[in-house]
This record gives C-alpha cells, sequence and structure tokens, in this order.
C-alpha cells in the first residue's frame, strides 16, 4: 500500500508498506507531516511505468501540451529521485493521445482555467492498463524541466494567461515568429539525473523511495539518449565522466570489480549508482530480460545501455595506434568523453583530442528553437552533438564567459547561481556579449533571456573548451560558480584560455596549504597549528604532533566536504581515508581545532588595488559547526573595535598579497582576544547574496 500525505511536497511523510508495521509507521509520519492531519491509501503500482504531462491552459479554453516526460525508474521511486527523459521515448502514439485527452479533461474538470499543471500517469507493463497517479494544478518541478528542456517559459506564460492573456496572443520568444499556441517539437534527447549527498548523511541508507531524497538535478540535452545519458552523468560533478569506463567503477578502494550478488542487490533496490550497475550487470553478462525483472525498468532504455557497452567492450580491445577516426566519431556521438576513450584505450585525454583535431572531429552546437528547425529561431540556447551543420552565429563583438555552478548540493546551491546571474546582467550593461554555461535546469542562469548566449553544457574542460573554441571570448570568469569552476580555472589556463579576475596563481596560492602559510608568515598572520598528509599514517604523526581534536578535510572541495572535527586516532584514520577519496590528487589538510572560539566571515571586493570590505559576519554558532549551518549577524555584536580593525586590516593585506580582483571571503576565529585566519577563498562565497542584500 502506497501512503501518501494531502498538502505536502516532495513525498514528505510518505512511503511504501510491505505490512501492519509499516502502515502504522508510515500512517502516522503522514499524518504529522499533512498541513490538514490527512492522508490518502493507494493501492500500489510499483514497477508500472510513469510518465508526466506538462499541460498550459488559458481563459477561452485553448489547451497545449508542453511536454511529455517519462521516468526511467519505474513506479516506487519519487520522480524527483527518478532519472527522466523528454520527450517519452516507450509511449505508443495511442496511449500518448489518450494521455492527453485525460490530462486536458482534468483540467477541465478541476477547474484550472488559466496556468499549467502537471498530470501523472501509470502504465502497466503487462497489460497496458492505464491510471492516473497525480495532477499538480500548479508549476512543479517537471514544470521547471519542461521548460528549459523545450525552451518555452512555463511559469512566464502562466503568469501572462493569469492576467487575462490567451495562448494565441502571446508570442513565442525564442522563434519570434510563432505564438504560445503552438506547441513545442523536439528534434532531440533530454535525459534530467537528480544528484544526491548520501556521504554528508553517513547514517542514512543509500535507498528511494518515494520519499524524495535528492538535493539537485543536471539536465543535458543529445541527439540520441545514448549521448544525453553520458553527457547528464558527467554533469553530475561526482567524479564519473560517462557510465564508467572511466577508471573509477571499482566498488572498493582495492580495485575489485562488484561482485555478482552485489550487482544483483544494487539492481534489485532503487539507489542512487543503480545506473552505474546497470553497466557492471551487462559487462557481467547478465540477459536484458533478467535486469529487467530485476529493475522493472523498460527494455528500450536497457538495450540503449547494453549498447553503450557494447561498444565500450570492443573499444577496450583496441590500443591508441590502431584507433580509427571513424570509430572515434562513433564514441563521441554515443557521448563517450576524451577522459573514457584514453581510459579504454591507454593514452591521454590531451591525445585523445589532438587526434580529434586532426581528423576534425569536434562537436557543433544546435539550437533549442521549441520547434525542431520549421522556424528560425532568434534565442540562441545551444546544446552540443557531434553531426555536420553548426548553429551557433559567433559575433564579431567584445564576449565574455561565465561558467556557472553545475547542479545543486549541499554547500554549493543557488547562492552562486545569484552570482553568475547578476555577473551576465552586469556584461550587458556595459555593452559585452555574456556567455553562460551551466548544466542545472533550476536555476536562472540556465533561464535562455538571462544572458546573450546560453550553452547547456556540463562543466568539464572537455566540453568547456570547445566552446571556447567556438566563440573565442576575451576571457572566461571562474569566480561566481563556487568550486565547480574553480577547479577548471588551472586546466583552462593551461590550455591557453584567459581567465578574467583573480588569477589560477593566487587561486592556487590560496588552496595549497604550503603556499598559503607562506603567504600568512610574510604578512605576520596566525593561522591554527596545522600540517597536511598523504596518506593515513601521515595523518596519524600530524595530529600526535599538534594534538587532538583537529579537524580534517581535503584541499579543493566545498560545503565542508568530507570534514570532520576528530578526537582520536580510530576516528582520525577513518575521516582521512573518505578525505583522500574526497579529493585523491590532493594533500588532506590536518588542523587544530579552535574549541570555544567565535567565527567570522567577511566577504570583500578588490580591483587588485583597492579593497572594500563588503561585510563582517560574527556567526552565532560554537566554532565546529560549518559556516553555512551557522546563523549568523551584520554588523558584528560582540567583537572588539580593535579586533574588528585587525580583521579588516588582515583582509586587505591578503586581497593585496593575492592580486584578487572581484570577489573574496575570508574566515577567521577569534580565541583568547588573537584573531586566526582559517582560509580564504578567491571567489564567490555563499554569503554574497545575504551581504547585498543586508547592506
Amino acid at each position: 500500500i502506497i501512503i501518501r500525505p494531502s498538502f505536502t511536497l516532495g513525498g514528505t511523510g510518505g512511503g511504501i508498506a510491505y505490512n501492519p508495521e509499516d502502515l502504522e509507521k508510515h500512517a502516522s509520519a503522514g499524518l504529522d507531516a499533512s498541513l490538514i492531519g490527512q492522508i490518502m491509501l493507494e493501492e500500489s503500482v510499483l514497477g508500472w511505468k510513469e510518465y508526466e504531462l506538462e499541460v498550459m491552459r488559458d481563459n477561452k479554453d485553448n489547451v497545449v501540451i508542453i511536454c511529455s516526460i517519462e521516468n526511467l525508474d519505474p513506479m516506487g521511486i519519487h520522480t524527483g529521485d527518478s532519472i527522466t527523459v523528454a520527450p517519452a521515448q516507450t509511449l505508443s502514439d495511442k496511449e500518448y493521445q489518450i494521455m492527453r485527452d485525460a490530462s486536458i479533461a482534468i483540467m477541465r474538470e478541476i477547474g484550472v482555467d488559466t496556468g499549467g499543471s502537471n498530470v501523472q500517469f501509470a502504465i502497466n507493463p503487462e497489460n497496458g492498463d492505464m491510471i492516473v497517479v497525480e495532477m499538480n494544478p500548479r508549476v512543479s518541478r517537471s514544470s521547471a524541466l519542461a521548460s528549459k528542456a523545450t525552451g518555452f517559459p512555463i511559469a512566464k506564460i502562466a503568469a501572462k494567461l493569469a492576467v487575462g492573456y490567451t495562448l494565441d496572443e502571446i508570442p513565442n520568444d525564442i522563434t519570434g515568429e510563432t505564438l504560445a499556441s503552438f506547441e513545442p517539437t523536439l528534434d532531440y534527447c533530454v535525459v534530467k539525473i537528480p544528484r544526491w549527498t548520501f556521504e554528508k548523511f553517513p547514517e542514512t541508507q543509500d535507498y528511494l523511495t518515494t520519499s524524495m531524497k535528492s538535493v539537485g538535478e543536471t539536465m543535458a540535452i543529445g541527439r540520441t539518449f545514448k549521448e544525453a545519458l553520458q553527457k547528464g552523468l558527467r554533469s553530475l560533478e561526482i567524479g564519473r565522466y560517462g557510465l564508467g569506463a572511466d577508471g573509477k567503477d571499482f566498488s572498493d578502494q582495492q580495485g575489485r570489480p562488484p561482485s555478482l550478488s552485489e550487482i544483483e542487490q544494487k539492481l534489485a533496490t532503487p539507489n542512487s549508482l543503480r545506473i552505474f550497475y546497470l553497466r557492471h550487470a551487462f559487462l557481467k553478462g547478465m540477459s536484458l530480460k533478467y535486469i529487467n525483472e530485476l529493475t522493472s525498468i523498460d527494455p528500450w532504455f536497457l538495450y540503449q545501455i547494453k549498447q553503450i557497452v557494447e561498444f565500450e567492450q570492443n573499444f577496450h580491445r583496441l590500443n591508441g595506434a590502431t584507433l580509427s577516426a571513424s570509430l572515434l566519431k562513433q564514441a563521441k556521438c554515443l557521448g563517450f568523453s576524451d577522459i573514457q576513450i584514453a581510459h579504454l584505450t591507454g593514452t591521454t585525454e590531451n591525445s585523445i583530442k589532438q587526434y580529434r583535431n586532426l581528423h576534425n572531429i569536434n562537436p557543433v552546437y544546435k539550437l533549442v528553437d521549441t520547434c525542431a528547425a520549421e522556424f528560425k529561431a532568434a534565442t540562441p540556447y545551444f546544446y552540443s552533438t557531434y553531426e555536420t551543420e553548426n548553429e551557433a552565429r559567433v559575433s564579431d563583438k567584445k564576449k565574455v564567459m561565465i561558467l556557472g555552478s553545475g547542479p545543486n548540493r549541499i554547500g554549493q546551491g543557488i547562492e552562486f547561481d545569484y552570482c553568475c546571474v547578476h555577473a551576465s546582467f552586469a556584461l550587458k550593461e556595459e555593452g559585452v556579449e555574456s556567455i553562460m554555461v551551466n548544466s542545472n535546469p533550476e536555476t536562472v542562469s540556465t533561464d535562455y533571456d538571462t544572458s546573450d548566449k546560453l550553452y547547456f553544457e556540463p562543466l568539464t574542460k572537455e566540453d568547456v573548451l570547445h566552446i571556447v573554441e567556438t566563440e573565442k571570448p576575451m576571457g572566461v570568469i571562474v569566480q561566481f560558480g563556487g568550486q565547480t569552476p574553480l577547479n577548471l580555472s588551472v586546466p583552462l589556463s593551461e590550455a591557453g584560455v584567459p581567465i578574467l579576475g583573480t588569477q589560477p596563481e593566487s587561486i592556487d596560492r590560496a588552496e595549497d596549504r604550503e603556499l598559503f602559510q607562506a603567504m600568512l608568515k610574510k604578512l605576520g598572520l596566525v593561522q591554527p597549528q596545522n600540517s597536511t598528509a598523504m596518506s593515513v599514517e601521515e595523518a596519524v604523526k600530524a595530529a600526535e604532533k599538534i594534538g587532538y581534536p583537529v579537524i580534517v578535510r581535503p584541499s579543493y572541495v566545498l560545503g565542508g566536504r568530507a570534514m570532520k572535527i576528530v578526537y582520536n586516532r580510530g576516528d582520525l584514520e577513518n575521516f582521512t581515508r573518505l578525505a583522500i577519496i574526497a579529493s585523491p590528487e590532493h594533500p588532506v589538510l590536518i588542523d587544530k581545532f579552535l574549541e570555544d572560539a567565535v567565527e567570522v566571515d567577511v566577504d570583500a571586493i578588490s580591483d587588485g588595488k583597492t579593497t572594500i570590505i563588503g561585510g563582517i559576519m560574527e556567526h552565532i554558532e560554537e566554532a565546529g559547526v560549518h559556516s553555512g549551518d551557522s546563523a549568523c549577524v551584520l554588523p558584528p555584536c560582540s567583537i572588539s573595535s580593535k579586533a574588528l580593525n585587525e580583521i579588516e586590516s588582515a583582509t586587505k593585506a591578503m586581497a593585496s598579497e593575492l592580486y584578487v580582483v572581484g570577489l573574496m571571503n575570508v574566515q577567521y576565529a577569534i580565541k583568547d582576544n588573537q584573531l586566526f585566519v582559517l582560509e580564504v577563498n578567491p571567489r564567490a562565497s555563499r554569503t554574497i547574496p545575504f551581504v547585498s542584500k543586508a547592506t
């Protein structure tokens, strides 16, 4: 039985009851979660195929279907936790027409006179029975996805319909000549993949149900499902570059592939890594029919994934010397990244790129135009694919590229998108063409009218370099999107791309512990006693020298990922291993933890010479609570004027020493009237929107 609380979002309080004990537990939680103390008990349709239609209606009873969306995962997994595909891939025309008619009838019966609705359906794969799962008479999470997938701005149109416009009176911004009553047509495939952060909650089980657990999502566009899926997986920023074949697909740190029983368990139990275990299943020789029985994923999707795996297996038998241009082109059409191909052929990413350039195997950019090229598109909204005709219209204007922040996650969320959007607006005001690169459908930065050009692409070195080579901007701004673009600054700079604002050398100087220590020593500033370690053994020695408690954290990460206060050797060994996994190419940082200290956040802006302090924030929570989880007050309440002057002087000195051009965030701790520098980030911080609005 499915338990669904009334008036909740994201499946909050709901669940699946397999026995009376489950029912009692979920019913109690659901009644507590519901605003009106009401729950619904529904017949289970676990394993059925799930679809959604985005529908709009005006006050003259004109109705349009904006987009059909198919869930790759079956019923039983919340749609916010499911990989989804647009347009629907496995619907027959007859089934689609039945859904279409039902959606329109439901809107009329419910009384949605104007605006958008989301209607969800389930189909029994055994006999074709169809039921309506639910209807949301409002814009929803899927509305945002459908808007980005089609270029049809559902919320904007809904607002105009609410004040009396009809669909045939509202122009289509993308084409400039059709109307909103013209239903979008897609000649490409869109894949949305959720982003989870189970690593932040080690005691939480990685198990997906009807209650949503993802914290963000990424979207990818390709000519085929296979291409879009691989692009989407590398957009997640979880260290993967596609559906495996990247040297990171082992189930443990000893490099052992998963066992058959582990694969079966991971397929039968919905979890955040199930898509990768589908690949392992095919590599082990499992039949498509058996995988379908374990997962209830439609055979069409399984066949597409099987084709990727079979191509990978054939590819694996080659080496760099025998790689043909035609095979390389085929790999790129299937969405394989250069890193994957390099791994499969035993070469390097750069050598694969050089080989592609030699044979002119480079991506072209296609327009998202709402009409499958039936009309000319006026709005430049692009995705990459490996075909012949390039639809990107490159201007001779002065232009700057802004790198977005990718999928939302704990530690890197919408605060950074705020910065990217305002950067784009500022460039427009200065008469500079703004080019936005991002992969997150939930953001304002990926609205087609936020920037002069939008590239909906993964934020990887390969994908960004292709856009740079096409557009040839005067430079790239990396400081507004959080850690994601910051990590790209060095590889982009090494490839000859001009980085605007604070330079990669300065960023590295702030992130590299030894260089940072040398800078603080030069400036006469103090930081807590600390050390670095590349192994568990080195970490133990460092901690014993510094004295417990210590903070263990990896370099080049954001939001306290894999960071922990440890009080003994056993915990130190465990968390050092996690920190090494989080940032394997960089040392683990070991810091003395300052108990009972007051933490301070400072946001500043500099032009390389003059530095302005935007705000000094005092944390209310005790030291040890991450700044993103701590309440803070601006201006500070209990910090002496002497300490404030020290903070201001230290911030300006570090900004000058690092040659900061743009934003900078500094975190301090005050203990026994002594000021300690905790860290410096020469980029936008998550407190920038707060400081901007508070001051």
